[in-house]
């Protein structure tokens, strides 16, 4: 289920929210929440939930461990629980990919069975907000929560369970014991869902075929064959993912949950440190406080401070697909993070924006080479293709086919509101009062069209998972 979808739209969404806000009290709330995530979790596969399960289970008694112990005992029980947790994710994402290479290295006789599990929904995203509790109670951050219900709740809120963003028990555990709900926060708890929609629906799903076309049904594709597949890429990632991010953030919202920024205009980046700095930002703060400054961060010198960026980047690579290409992707990010650090970096202050803004969506473009493609070949013909190897000639039919008007204008649109994003105008001639009346009834009028536009869109169009399910 998808929050794209007509099932969740017209019948889950309804039927949570009626259930949620017609239940008097908190804590009954609070199993409303659960028992609904677990439904929601549920159409994905009965298997998904038992391993979901056993997780839910495993942290809760960790965390009381951890909590109740005291010297050498802690440690041993937290390095226990995050092992486990990490071995459940490599068993079921990595367990085909290393016995792949592993058997590169063996003789025939001796090749290991290359299984690959099928991967329970979110297993990446639910294993870090595991780990992060644990880590958190451990640092004296949290208490350990000794009522199963509300942990249950953290790690299995619907809203960021299968795609994030990646939410820390210590920055939300008072909101899931004692939040009020307002109008207002429903109303722009409401509006934000509404705003992500309108990204995946109008934005991401329009220029998905242009990515379909040239990544999965044209080999050897021509210059500008290959640089709209990859713009159309980049437009599709960003606001698929950045729309789920925005919908998980107002429907947290509306319950009285606050959830962090995912993502801020990422491509309007001066820089690729500035880049994931408003990219995937629950991520890269994940990774920078559990993995970066554990290893010892910038405090030990630049050679240091370099294989830790490119150690953290190589297993954020790792953490999006059991790939090569994903391990080249993190390596593409970490070699730039290291360069920024040289005179390039000061070079890069000193230029113009319009040089840094180049060069960052360079950077993140052929990155998103990496990522998209299917295997190492196909990601060397997308190159080929960029750098006008394939040749320069015509498009191909099937992508003139895609090439819609309507889907031109949409591409044009959305590479200004990804960088800089919508303008805000402020009359001078208007009081304040008379100013927030005129946006306030502007606003509402948009996001109603909008939301009439993404139900008729969703009615009309056919099954598209959001791009992170995959992760």
């Amino acid at each position: 289920m998808v929050f794209s979808s007509v099932t969740f739209l017209f019948y889950f969404l309804p039927a949570f929210l009626i259930c949620y806000f017609a239940t008097p009290g908190l804590r009954a709330r609070n199993l409303v929440l659960l028992a609904f995530s677990l439904v929601f979790y549920a159409w994905g596969g009965l298997a998904n939930v038992m391993v979901l399960a056993v997780s839910i289970v495993a942290n809760y008694a960790f965390a009381l461990l951890i909590d109740t112990r005291t010297g050498r005992w802690r440690l041993g029980m937290l390095g226990l629980a995050v092992a486990l947790n990490l071995s459940g994710l490599i068993a079921f994402k990595y367990a085909g990919f290393l016995a792949e290479n592993i058997n590169l290295l063996l003789p025939a006789g001796a090749q290991l069975p290359v299984v690959h599990l099928p991967l329970p929904l979110g297993i990446s995203f639910f294993t870090f907000h595991a780990i992060s509790y644990l880590v958190d109670i451990y640092r004296g951050k949290a208490r350990a929560n000794g009522r199963f219900e509300e942990i249950a709740v953290y790690i299995t809120m619907f809203p960021q369970l299968v795609a994030g963003p990646i939410v820390r028990y210590s920055t939300i555990a008072h909101r899931i014991r004692a939040r009020r709900t307002t109008l207002g926060r429903v109303s722009a708890g409401l509006r934000i869902f509404v705003i992500g929609l309108s990204w995946k629906v109008l934005i991401a799903d329009e220029v998905a075929p242009l990515v379909a076309v040239v990544f999965d049904n044209t080999s050897a594709p021509s210059l500008g064959e290959a640089w709209i597949g990859v713009c159309a890429y980049a437009l599709q990632i960003y606001f698929d993912f950045g729309g789920y991010s925005n919908m998980a953030i107002g429907l947290a919202l509306a319950m009285g949950l606050k959830f962090p920024r995912n993502f801020n205009l990422p491509y309007g980046a001066l820089s690729i440190t500035d880049f994931w700095r408003r990219w995937h930002m629950s991520l890269s703060s994940w990774f920078r406080d559990y993995v970066y400054i554990p290893l010892g961060g910038n405090r030990r010198g630049h050679v240091y401070t370099a294989l830790n960026l490119w150690t953290v980047f190589l297993l954020c690579g790792l953490w999006h697909g059991a790939s090569w290409t994903f391990v080249i992707w993190g390596v593409h990010h970490g070699t730039f993070l290291v360069l920024e650090r040289t005179r390039l970096g000061a070079a890069l202050r000193a230029a113009p924006r319009l040089v840094n803004h180049a060069y960052v969506l360079l950077v993140v473009l052929t990155g998103w080479v990496w990522f998209r493609a299917d295997s190492l070949p196909q990601a060397i013909d997308l190159f080929a293709g960029l750098a006008g190897l394939n040749g320069v000639g015509p498009l191909s039919v099937n992508l003139l086919a895609d090439l819609e008007p309507v889907t031109i204008v949409i591409m044009v649109l959305a590479w200004p509101l990804a960088m800089f994003g919508l303008p805000q105008p402020r009359p001078k001639r208007l009081s304040e009062r008379a100013r927030r009346t005129l946006f306030g009834v502007a606003d509402t009028v948009l996001m109603a069209l909008l939301f009439v536009l993404c139900i008729l869109s969703v009615g009309a169009a056919t099954y598209s998972p959001f791009l992170y399910f995959r992760f």
